[in-house]
């Protein structure tokens, strides 16, 4: 087991000095704790040299208290502290120059997943964007990937389909931390930013979250434990489809299905591709809410056995060609709205572009799929080689 400190627990090990004179806005949500459970938010206030004035939040809100997509939530005055609150998933996604107006600093500590879709990275760009537009400096504290440093997945996102599932050309699951990525989208973006990532002591490309010795707190609603990141940046594209990603069950994107799916004949199709690191389990589950609620459902769980070759990417990739495939009358993709996009699919948003689905609907195996993404993951490789902190 290591002993990882992330920027936040650096920061207050170190009474906040780095921040001595400056007025300070931070971007926190529920997972923005040290590595005894305080949150940030309680640490600034509290600290002596730290003048906090102003707090944001993602989406979720800043309490992770919306439960679904694109469920915007409003601003408030937190009851404690007195502060201002302002959502950046609502009205404004990028801060406006009045909710900065009282700032000199941004502090940015948010706990990633490691995939594209998850959008607390774009809020992240785009109060980079901000900051640069207005002369604020930025200080990022930077987290563990959960699913370590070493690998890359999925296809880099087409810039024509941009969204706020993904606003720069990062691949599906991209293998870089939060502070990695805030240096790449400065030299991305050519912003002209003060920016200081605090970097965290002890982590290593290739541990994943639990060999940390960090306390998991869930970021979002529906990322419950450390194995549902683990399976995000596959299960994430079942958003796409109309079939449930497992919202409304206490293992979300572990599980999915729909009402037509016959479980065994599903999981025999799957097994045939020797998919690495895991077990797919069948079962039927009944979802409280979301898609099918109240419904009996057939479907699988993916049980992760080796995480280190475990390719959510591909396995997600599979299973949803193979249910297009055995169940093709009642298969679908979703229709738009989807974050924010009102006219291309939600699946070509999620995948960055068509080609994902065109290859998924022209039967091409996920191996197939996986080699054409190679040159464009090594070409992503060689983009990011001097951005990567830990070795």
């Amino acid at each position: 087991m290591a002993n990882v400190n992330t920027g936040l627990d650096r920061l207050a090990d170190e009474g906040f000095a780095g921040l001595r004179g400056q007025r300070l806005g931070l971007l926190v949500h529920p997972a923005s704790v040290d590595r005894r459970l305080r949150h940030a938010a309680q640490l600034f206030f509290h600290a002596p040299l730290a003048d906090l004035r102003v707090l944001f939040g993602p989406q979720h809100g800043i309490r992770g208290e919306t439960q679904d997509n694109m469920i915007e939530w409003e601003g408030f005055t937190d009851p404690v502290m007195g502060l201002p609150v302002y959502s950046l998933y609502g009205e404004h996604r990028k801060p406006t120059a009045g909710m900065l107006a009282d700032v000199d600093t941004l502090v940015i500590d948010l706990q990633d997943v490691g995939a594209r879709y998850y959008t607390f990275i774009w809020t992240m760009l785009l109060c980079l964007e901000a900051c640069a537009e207005l002369g604020k400096r930025v200080v990022v504290l930077d987290r563990p990937n959960p699913l370590g440093g070493r690998r890359t997945e999925g296809n880099v996102l087409d810039p024509a389909y941009r969204s706020f599932v993904g606003l720069a050309p990062i691949p599906m699951r991209h293998g870089l931390t939060i502070g990695e990525l805030a240096v790449f989208f400065r030299q991305w973006s050519g912003l002209d930013l003060d920016l200081e990532v605090v970097w965290m002591e002890g982590w290593e490309r290739d541990l994943d979250f639990t060999a940390t010795g960090l306390p998991w707190v869930l970021p979002s609603p529906n990322m419950p434990t450390v194995k549902t990141a683990l399976v995000y940046p596959g299960a994430c594209l079942l958003e796409g489809t109309l079939l449930s990603e497992g919202r409304g069950t206490t293992r979300p994107f572990e599980i999915f299905g729909a009402p037509f799916v016959e479980p065994e004949t599903l999981c025999g199709l799957l097994r045939s591709w020797n998919l690495p690191g895991c077990r797919l389990r069948p079962l039927y589950f009944q979802p409280t809410f979301h898609k099918f609620a109240g419904e009996v459902c057939g479907g699988l769980q993916v049980h992760i056995t080796d995480w280190r070759v475990f390719e959510p990417v591909a396995t997600y990739t599979a299973a949803i060609g193979a249910v297009r495939r055995l169940w093709p009358r009642d298969f679908a993709w979703r229709r738009p709205p989807y974050e924010y996009e009102t006219v291309k699919l939600p699946i070509d948003i999620l995948a960055g572009g068509p080609a994902w689905r065109e290859a998924v609907e022209a039967d091409l195996s996920p191996w197939q799929m996986k080699a054409g993404w190679l040159e464009q993951l090594k070409a992503f490789a060689e983009l990011t080689a001097g951005i990567r902190h830990y070795g």
